[in-house]
């Protein structure tokens, strides 16, 4: 259990801040810039969730939780050395991708198949979704180029991937089982 008794140290005052595995780096690392719009992305759920109930309300905590779960995993550098680690590092798994293929086909088959693009928006959960979705979308990509230069877990991209479909999914059924959903029209604005 993480205890926090004071939340300012001071040690991040010249620009670097220190990872899972004690190590420092620049704020502005690649790593950073990850697990932090991760957190963002975690911030834009529990603002769905203000719009959100029941079953819906029930997978966006699960998600908030495995975004937390995502973070610990990127703030922690050296997966080849996590046997050597003084305690094991949490890290993703395949089983919380599965989960959430798993719920975006049980989603999905409520929907009719999509005949043009959706603009974000229809209803506040729906708008909120899609903010989840595209902010998900920066994570996934910082967490792609961050597995270009270095050591990341697969299932952490893989998750990022799922997640946004989720969300885009699960827009859909925030839009009335998709029959609210706000359809682009290619050229509609054209004089």
């Amino acid at each position: 259990m993480v205890v926090l008794s004071k939340i300012y140290t001071r040690t991040g005052d010249a620009g670097t801040t220190a990872l899972g595995d004690g190590s420092r780096v620049a704020k502005t690392s690649t790593r950073v810039e990850a697990y932090g719009t991760v957190d963002e992305a975690n911030c834009t759920i529990g603002m769905a969730r203000l719009h959100a109930d029941g079953d819906m309300d029930a997978k966006l905590a699960m998600i908030q939780n495995d975004m937390f779960d995502l973070g610990a995993d990127l703030c922690r550098p050296g997966m080849v050395n996590d046997a050597l680690a003084e305690y094991p590092p949490l890290r993703m798994s395949d089983t919380q991708v599965s989960r959430l293929e798993a719920e975006i086909d049980a989603m999905n088959d409520a929907l009719e198949p999509l005949r043009s693009f959706v603009l974000p928006g229809g209803s506040a959960l729906s708008a909120h979704l899609h903010l989840c979705r595209t902010v998900t979308r920066r994570a996934e990509r910082l967490c792609v180029e961050l597995a270009d230069g270095g050591d990341v877990n697969a299932a952490a991209v893989k998750y990022l991937n799922r997640l946004s479909d989720w969300f885009f999914v699960a827009s859909r059924i925030a839009n009335d089982d998709g029959r609210a959903d706000v359809l682009w029209v290619p050229g509609a604005n054209r004089v």
